[in-house]
């Protein structure tokens, strides 16, 4: 039996000899389609479960049969079939977040260091240093202020201080709340490119 009323998204109800054809057509077409949706996400989600579990499995198994504990996992982790033709992937990425003040701090003593003599010292820092902290839609460049925490051997800290202050700064105001799995799988081609087979997984 088909509804008498229909109700809006005020609460408002309408007769439903007033309701379109289109506005029934939208109706059973959104419910059908947010059904399968639910569906299909509740199975993704599931799935990168199974994914997880599974690639974990092999993992440990890896290093038991070399005599290593599974406690000794760093990072990331790839492995194939036997015959090269699927690649599973495990990427662990940790995000990482920095204080303003701590930041700011270490702006302060970057411009001190760069506005110093620093005829001794690689171009490649200097602008290393000036595309750090250009802002890329507002957002510091995470990967490039870490990748100057890399070059503290290479300045000496008699001569630039400057420069290590900022980077005690950096190191200060640094966290890493979080840290994100990625799972994919890609299968090979005739020429040998492994392609990603999308699953959409860091949504969910």
């Amino acid at each position: 039996m088909s509804k008498k009323t229909w109700k809006d998204e005020t609460g408002l109800e309408i007769p439903a000899n007033r309701i379109t054809r289109s506005e029934k057509m939208r109706e059973t077409a959104t419910e059908k389609l947010l059904k399968k949706a639910l569906k299909s996400s509740q199975l993704l989600a599931e799935f990168k479960e199974e994914f997880i579990v599974t690639a974990d499995e092999v993992y440990v198994a890896i290093l038991e049969e070399n005599g290593a504990k599974a406690s000794d996992r760093k990072g990331n982790f790839s492995f194939y079939n036997f015959d090269r033709s699927v690649k599973i992937e495990t990427d662990i990425q940790d995000r990482i977040e920095f204080d303003d003040a701590m930041i700011a701090v270490a702006k302060q003593h970057f411009d001190e260091f760069l506005e110093s003599n620093t005829n001794g010292i690689d171009s490649m820092i200097r602008e290393l240093i000036l595309d750090a902290f250009s802002s890329t839609r507002g957002k510091l460049d995470t990967r490039k202020v870490m990748s100057l925490v890399k070059y503290r051997s290479r300045i000496p800290a008699d001569k630039y201080p400057a420069f290590h202050a900022a980077i005690n700064a950096i190191e200060k105001g640094m966290s890493r709340p979080t840290s994100k799995r990625y799972q994919r799988i890609s299968v090979r081609d005739a020429e040998g490119k492994y392609n990603v087979i999308d699953l959409n997984f860091s949504s969910i």
